[in-house]
C-alpha cells in the first residue's frame, strides 16, 4: 500500500537530495534564531535583575523542563501527524509567539522574555521527531548517517559562532531588535521548509487513543534490544555530562588557578573540536558503523574528562578538552543514526520522545547534585565520577559492536 505514494527518490549524492537540503537550510535559520535568543535573554535578565542566579537560572527551565514534559506526547503526536505541515506550523507558531513576547515587552513586562524561550522550545518537542521522520522516509539507508553527520556539524559550528552572534546583536541593538530576529529566523525556517516536497498521505490512527499509542511505544522501545541499549546508554553519558556541565568554571579557578574569564578558552577549543569532528566523520560515515562510532565517542570522553579532572596544567586540559569537543559529534550522530536505522518509519517520534527525556532527565539529577558532590569530596572526585558513567554508558553499547551496518532500512510491518 505504502508504494503508490510518491516520494523522493534518494540520489546518490546527497547535497542534491531535497529533503535534506531543505532540512539543513531551516536548520540554519533556526539556530541563528536559537542562539539570539538564548543570549539575548541571558544578558537581558542578568541586566534587569542584577545577576539574581535564580532569575537566570529560571532561562534554563524554561528551557529543558519542556524535553520531560511535552517529548514523549509531541513524538506520539509527530508519529501521527504529517512531517512538512507539523514543522512549518511548529515554525510559524514560536515566530508568532516571538512577536507577541516582543509586543508585550514593549507596552508590558521584561518577564515575558521566559516565553520566549518556553514556547518554542515546547514547539520543538513536536517539530524535532517530524523532521526525524522525514530523513527516515527520504534518505536511502547509506545515506542517513552521512546526512546526521552535516547536520551535527551546523550544531557545532554554532557552538562557536552562536554566542558571539547572540551577544553581537544584542549589546548592538537591545532585547527588542534580537527578539524580532529571533521571530524573523523562525520565519525563514518555515519558509525553507516549504520546499520539502508534499506531505504524502498519513495512515490512519484507528481506534487506538493517544495512551495506547504512548504505552505501544515503551513497549516497541523495550523489545527491541538496540533501542533498550540505546536508553541506558544515554542515562550513563547524561548523568555523566550533568556532573561536569555546572563545575568547568571551578576548572579553570582551583584546578588551574587561573582567573574566570580563562573559561572562554576551554568552551572555544571544545567548539573547534567539535567542528572538526563533525566534518571528518562526514567523511568516515559510510565506512563506520554507528555503533562503533559511539563507542569510539564515548571511551575517548570518558578517558578525556578524567584527564581534565586531574590535570593541573592549561595546554594539558585544552588537549582532553580539545579532543572531547572532537569526540562528541561521534557520540551524536551514531546515536541519531541507530535511531533512524533500528525504528520503524511509525515509531520514530515515539522513539525519539522516550530516549531524549532519558538523557535531559539524568543530566539534570546530576547538575542539582554536582555541587554538593564537589563540596562533600572533591572536584577531581567529581570528573573521575562523570569519567566512570560515560565508560559505563560505552559497555551497554558493547553487546551490539559487532553488528553489521545494514544495508536497507527496516520495512514498517503491514498489519
Amino acid at each position: 500500500m505504502e508504494n503508490n505514494h510518491t516520494e523522493v527518490t534518494p540520489t546518490g549524492n546527497l547535497f542534491r537530495n531535497r529533503v535534506f537540503l531543505a532540512i539543513i537550510m531551516s536548520g540554519l535559520f533556526l539556530q541563528v534564531g536559537i542562539w539570539v535568543r538564548n543570549f539575548a535573554v541571558l544578558l537581558f535578565v542578568m541586566e534587569q535583575t542584577n545577576g539574581d542566579a535564580f532569575a537566570v537560572s529560571m532561562i534554563s527551565v524554561a528551557e529543558f523542563a519542556p524535553i520531560f514534559i511535552f517529548s514523549f506526547i509531541g513524538g506520539t503526536f509527530a508519529d501521527r501527524w504529517a512531517p512538512k505541515k507539523t514543522m512549518v506550523w511548529c515554525d510559524i507558531l514560536s515566530a508568532l509567539s516571538i512577536f507577541v513576547v516582543l509586543i508585550t515587552l514593549i507596552f508590558g513586562t521584561w518577564k515575558i522574555v521566559f516565553f520566549a524561550t518556553l514556547i518554542s522550545a515546547i514547539l520543538s518537542q513536536f517539530s524535532q521527531p517530524s523532521g526525524m521522520k522525514l530523513f527516515k522516509m527520504h534518505l536511502s539507508a547509506d545515506q542517513v548517517q552521512a546526512a546526521m553527520s552535516v547536520y551535527q556539524t551546523v550544531f557545532a559550528v554554532f557552538m562557536v559562532l552562536g554566542p558571539i552572534i547572540g551577544t553581537f546583536v544584542f549589546q548592538s541593538f537591545g532585547i527588542d531588535v534580537s527578539i524580532a530576529v529571533t521571530g524573523i529566523a523562525f520565519l525563514l525556517s518555515a519558509g525553507a521548509l516549504a520546499f520539502l516536497p508534499k506531505d504524502r498521505p498519513m495512515e490512519e490512527a484507528g481506534e487506538s487513543t493517544l495512551l495506547q499509542e504512548m504505552k505501544s511505544g515503551i513497549k516497541y522501545v523495550l523489545g527491541k534490544k538496540e533501542l533498550s541499549l540505546l536508553g541506558l546508554c544515554f542515562m550513563a553519558a547524561g548523568l555523566g555530562i550533568g556532573f561536569i556541565n555546572p563545575l568547568s568554571i571551578f576548572l579553570v579557578t582551583e584546578q588551574l588557578n587561573l582567573p574566570k574569564e580563562n573559561l572562554q578558552w576551554l568552551l572555544m577549543v571544545n567548539g573547534v573540536g567539535m567542528i572538526i569532528g563533525g566534518a571528518a566523520a562526514m567523511i568516515f560515515a559510510k565506512n563506520v558503523p554507528p555503533q562503533r562510532l559511539l563507542v569510539f565517542g564515548m571511551l575517548v570522553n570518558g578517558l578525556g574528562i578524567a584527564v581534565m579532572g586531574l590535570s593541573t596544567n592549561l595546554w594539558i586540559t585544552l588537549i582532553a578538552e580539545f579532543f572531547n569537543g572532537l569526540m562528541m559529534p561521534c557520540i551524536q550522530i551514531g546515536i541519531n543514526t541507530l535511531i533512524l536505522q533500528k525504528t520503524e518509519e511509525a515509531f520514530i517520534g515515539r522513539v525519539n520522545g522516550i530516549l531524549s527525556p532519558l538523557f535531559a532527565g539524568s543530566m539534570v539529577i546530576t547538575m542539582s547534585v554536582a555541587g554538593v558532590l564537589k563540596e562533600k569530596f572533591s572536584l577531581v572526585t567529581t570528573f573521575e565520577t562523570s569519567a566512570v558513567l560515560f565508560i559505563i554508558g560505552l559497555l551497554f553499547i558493547m553487546p551490539i559492536y559487532n553488528q553489521k551496518q545494514q544495508s536497507k532500512p527496516e520495512i514498517l510491518n503491514s498489519k
